[in-house]
């Protein structure tokens, strides 16, 4: 029993000594950042402003591959299955969050199998309505849906978006059946609220407020917990009255689950740094998105509280994407 003890101890040390030896001359290799989605999207918008700096403070190439399928399901699960060594990152965002409870047998678990990294930007959502509704507030939408349960249509740029969600959460929130229209992407959504074929739904903040200006739509909440600085004159929906609906966009860098500590705080310390250089700041401005980066255990936190909350909309509403 002793030499057992024995040799689990030494074996425990050497996975110790080998572990702190790794994480002291990484990186020594190239490393991949895999964006689950197309190019153009804000988490690879991101990846490619984060990458060549990465590389240049790391001493290593820093490849963006992008590798889309299943809501982001596909490039998700190649990360949580990765070697822990440091060499593979994910781009993630909060839709990692959504779409790995839409699916059936989703090989992964967000909140197990990934080491959080850092944030990297949050990106506002506004409910906006068509003027051909006469829906000018919330609570216009609020009293023509219960006055006439299922007559008022939202759309989505598909089923499981954050668009989507959000709207369901309102939902749920204040006891409203809508009906909702999922589209193949946002061009054809953003197109029918434009005309009218759909009444309501959300739209990014930085877009959103361009049609709003020019009188093309009307501005209801933003789903954020403060007001946004683009539209200082749209309230939040917890200054209506209605709490809970914080439906913000977040992006984050993940490393698969067990990487060494020391890696994963030295790509949260290099990571960071370049998210708060004013020119990342500017270019992801002008993709719609608010940098900000954050501490490893704050992304944690908010991955621990977003799972359950959304993982309750899905379920509540028998949600699923095949």
């Amino acid at each position: 029993m002793k030499n057992n003890l024995l040799k689990l101890a030494v074996f425990g040390v050497l996975g110790l000594t080998a572990w702190a030896s790794h994480a002291q001359t990484w990186p020594t290799q190239s490393i991949k950042i895999i964006v689950p989605f197309t190019a153009g999207t804000g988490m690879d918008t991101i990846a490619r402003a984060v990458a060549p700096k990465l590389s240049d403070k790391l001493g290593q190439p820093v490849i963006v591959q992008n590798m889309a399928g299943a809501s982001g399901n596909i490039g998700a699960d190649v990360v949580a299955k990765a070697n822990p060594d440091g060499y593979t990152v994910l781009m993630g965002a909060n839709t990692m969050l959504m779409a790995s409870q839409l699916y059936k047998n989703v090989p992964f678990n967000p909140t197990k199998d990934f080491a959080a990294v850092s944030l990297a930007a949050w990106g506002t959502l506004m409910m906006v309505s068509n003027p051909k509704t006469g829906i000018k507030t919330v609570n216009d939408l609020v009293s023509q849906a219960k006055a006439k349960p299922g007559y008022i249509n939202f759309g989505s740029p598909g089923i499981g978006t954050p668009h989507h969600m959000a709207m369901e959460l309102f939902k749920a929130k204040t006891n409203l059946f809508m009906l909702h229209v999922p589209y193949r992407g946002t061009a054809g959504y953003t197109q029918d609220i434009l005309s009218g074929e759909i009444m309501v739904g959300f739209l990014p903040v930085h877009i959103a407020q361009g049609f709003v200006s020019a009188g093309k739509l009307n501005a209801l909440a933003v789903g954020s917990p403060k007001r946004h600085p683009v539209a200082p004159n749209v309230a939040t929906f917890g200054e209506m009255g209605i709490k809970d609906i914080e439906v913000d966009l977040w992006y984050a860098f993940f490393a698969p689950s067990k990487t060494a500590a020391p890696v994963v705080n030295r790509l949260n310390s290099e990571i960071s740094a370049i998210i708060k250089q004013p020119e990342v700041f500017d270019l992801l401005k002008r993709a719609g998105m608010d940098a900000s980066a954050s501490t490893t255990d704050e992304l944690t936190q908010l991955v621990n509280k977003d799972y359950p909350r959304w993982g309750e909309v899905i379920r509540r509403n028998g949600i699923t994407a095949e």
